[in-house]
């Protein structure tokens, strides 16, 4: 065997062990568990992924993937994919997690994240809704109503400015119809004098 400088003989190296056989996960409650068939596709991708990236040859990718469907237990699976980057489910194997001891109780949940409140919906002016309906109804009533849409229709649009309120496109409508049947009686008022004085 050859020396070092200092006079130590080089450390040998181990040979090349069969596959599965350098490190074993720790064994827990869950390694003796029986795998699904989900559980082996699972390992199957970690197997072609690790291939993919030149992490095992063809050959040895073969011995695995038929390793993978005679594996009958999760610690199987783990021994299989035990040197590659991710294993056969999202942590199962691993040691215990360290948490508080037994005399503090159970471990606390994380607390979920709440969702933002949703802003209030701005309610609508009810004057300008009566602005609406004395506008729509100034038709049927030949625009009897006009004047109080007119009216109700002003103090809707103050009312919309200084509080915020929504309602500015009713009391718009409110407003023309009254407009529209108090322009009417004006009109048929004029002509009726036009003719009197004839």
């Amino acid at each position: 065997m050859a020396e070092q400088p200092w006079g130590q003989p080089y450390p040998v190296r181990p040979q090349q062990q069969p596959y599965g056989q350098p490190w074993q996960p720790v064994p827990t409650a869950q390694s003796a568990m029986r795998a699904s068939n989900t559980d082996r596709d699972r390992t199957v991708d970690v197997l072609k992924a690790a291939y993919a990236e030149g992490r095992l040859s063809r050959e040895e990718y073969g011995q695995r993937f038929d390793a993978v469907h005679k594996a009958q237990t999760y610690g199987q699976l783990a021994q299989i994919v035990a040197d590659l980057p991710a294993g056969p489910m999202p942590g199962p194997f691993g040691p215990a997690t360290a948490g508080l001891p037994a005399a503090y109780g159970p471990v606390p949940m994380p607390m979920p994240v709440p969702l933002p409140m949703p802003l209030p919906a701005r309610r609508v002016n009810g004057m300008a809704i009566t602005s609406l309906a004395l506008g729509v109804l100034s038709l049927p009533t030949l625009g009897a109503a006009g004047l109080g849409a007119v009216a109700t229709g002003h103090v809707a649009k103050a009312q919309i400015r200084a509080r915020g309120d929504e309602g500015t496109g009713l009391a718009t409508i409110g407003l023309v119809l009254g407009w529209l049947s108090v322009g009417g009686w004006v009109l048929l008022f004029l002509l009726a004098g036009f003719g009197a004085l004839d």
